[in-house]
């Protein structure tokens, strides 16, 4: 593509460009929104609001604490292991403006999976629900974390109803298991502590590093993609020109289903939502679609953040369709790819169009989407403003428009590299700035683009990655396994099913339940296989990898039979 190719291509009054460096940092957006939009709701969650002014008052509180009752320093890592909780963003914008670098971390994860992320983060902190605290007891004497800062799902609500919340979720659903770290201190007790001292704001600089965002790639080994203030300050500028022709500051109500330890819902909900003002109904389960719908009835929202497996489950929901769409008007989907008849149904069941988008953890994440006002489904839409896009052979060679390359991204939003990787880094990103994602992509005349393969063995379940070599290598731990591979079948509600392929060892007795046990004491619940097959061996190269892409295609080839 030449240099202004795209910029043609945005729809009349789109602007095709942004200034990145419109802001220093994070820190002066969550500052200026908050004074210009103080009264307005910026985020609620079970029943209770969250006012701008009052986020800045608790993540000051929560920042005058981390300063002055902890040795943290700017630039050390903290991690931050909730679900959507009106302390996530208090917790987050509050590390920020300590100075401290965000390392989300997914709640879900195996004592296994938080031990790596902590160590290889470097992190110092840790502000974790009490529901996954046991973990923490276990991995924490093998990680460098020193500060741990524990909260409740209900601490953030009314005295009386923060009682009663807390209480259920811990003696009659009974899922806080019990745990023992007695240098633990309450997120409360952090507040309330933070309430007296000064802050001193953090004025960090576009280039510093404000969250690390751990993502798999082909080694199967997790890497933090180091995304900088200028890189998220880009995307949430991008996202507001895309939006601003149907999204009003300060008056949009958008769901937010999708966990916002996951880049997807951080960038959209805490970034690029705070910078306009709007207001986020944090969804704390979605896969509880009873109260998910009862939460849903008592907003009349006006935005949708989702993807393929939730716009299917809510569809096929009574409830959900007995729901009042009359204000809905933007529905975003990513993360996966977007189906045609789960588009159309959609449509049919709220009025709404859908917008599908792309993105990589490592553009922070958004690369293209459909604008509003031009939507073309099966496509990921136009790159977003100050973004170049290309698809090169294996070569590198730039390719013409209608022929299959891969991807590769160029743009203000893109990572300044993989934590400590170096050569990670230069495998993906080269001194210009070009990104390769791995995926395969063709690039129509008018800018729109599709996705049509992926070169990487990277399975995609509900919008998440899973990585091969990380099941394979938790596998071969499992006693009497000789060799196993681990392949994405296709699955209507998730996108992607796993299935691992198992060669026992001569004389072993494997069962699938072992297997399945196995798995499910070590992966995260959308990393474990559903399928398992016993075979007498696998297919090879002449130096003896295996072939995944073979195991996929007789996979393929049984589901057309």
């Amino acid at each position: 593509m030449t240099p202004n190719f795209w910029k043609d291509k945005y729809p009349d009054g789109i602007a095709s460009e942004i200034d990145p460096d419109r802001y220093p940092n994070v820190q002066t957006v969550l500052r200026e929104s908050c004074e210009r939009f103080a009264n307005k709701i910026a985020f609620s969650n079970l029943g209770q609001t969250l006012t701008y002014r009052e986020l800045y008052a608790l993540s000051g509180q929560f920042a005058t604490y981390l300063q002055n009752h902890t040795d943290l320093k700017p630039g050390d890592r903290i991690a931050i292991q909730l679900p959507n909780v009106l302390q996530y963003p208090v917790a987050v914008f509050g590390a920020m403006r300590a100075g401290l670098i965000v390392v989300n971390t997914n709640p879900l994860y195996t004592a296994r999976e938080m031990q790596h992320q902590f160590k290889d983060a470097g992190a110092l902190a840790l502000v974790c629900l009490a529901n996954m605290a046991h973990l923490a007891e276990q991995v924490l004497p093998n990680t460098q974390i020193r500060h741990v800062i524990i909260t409740e799902v209900g601490d953030l609500l009314p005295p009386l109803k923060r009682l009663v919340v807390n209480s259920v979720v811990k003696y009659v659903k009974k899922i806080v298991p019990a745990y023992r770290l007695p240098q633990a201190v309450k997120f409360t007790t952090a507040l309330t502590k933070g309430r007296q001292g000064t802050l001193k704001e953090s004025q960090p600089h576009g280039d510093d590093v404000a969250v690390l965002q751990y993502t798999g790639g082909t080694t199967g080994i997790a890497k933090g993609a180091m995304l900088t203030h200028r890189n998220l300050l880009a995307n949430m500028l991008q996202c507001q020109v895309l939006m601003a022709s149907n999204m009003e500051e300060g008056c949009e109500i958008v769901i937010a289903p999708l966990p916002l330890y996951h880049i997807y819902a951080f960038t959209f909900h805490c970034m690029a939502m705070m910078l306009l003002g709007n207001h986020n109904v944090l969804i704390t389960n979605p896969r509880d679609l009873p109260t998910m719908i009862k939460d849903l009835s008592k907003w009349k929202f006006t935005g949708f953040v989702g993807l393929n497996t939730l716009f299917v489950a809510l569809c096929n929901n009574e409830a959900f369709r007995a729901l009042d769409f009359s204000a809905l008007k933007v529905t975003l989907s990513g993360g996966m790819a977007l189906q045609h008849a789960v588009a159309e149904r959609w449509e049919q069941v709220t009025g709404c169009g859908v917008c599908e988008g792309y993105g990589m953890t490592e553009t922070s994440p958004v690369v293209s989407v459909n604008p509003i006002q031009h939507r073309r489904i099966g496509t990921i839409g136009i790159p977003v403003p100050s973004t170049d896009c290309k698809v090169v052979d294996e070569d590198g060679v730039a390719q013409p428009f209608g022929q299959p390359g891969e991807l590769c991204v160029q743009g203000p939003q893109v990572m300044k590299g993989y934590w400590n990787r170096p050569e990670a880094t230069a495998e993906v990103l080269n001194p210009e700035g070009w990104l390769r994602t791995g995926d395969i992509a063709v690039i129509d005349p008018d800018g729109y683009i599709r996705i049509v393969d992926r070169k990487k063995d990277m399975i995609l379940v509900s919008g998440f990655n899973v990585y091969p070599n990380e099941l394979e290598d938790v596998l071969a731990q499992l006693p009497g396994v000789l060799q196993c591979a681990a392949i994405g079948v296709p699955d209507e509600k998730a996108g992607e099913q796993i299935k691992v392929f198992v060669v026992p060892k001569p004389g072993a007795s494997l069962t699938t339940e072992q297997v399945l046990k196995h798995m499910h004491d070590n992966l995260t619940g959308y990393k474990r296989p559903r399928q398992v097959e016993f075979r007498d061996s696998l297919p090879t190269t002449n130096v003896g990898k295996i072939l995944r892409r073979e195991l996929r295609d007789a996979e393929l080839k049984k589901l057309k039979a």
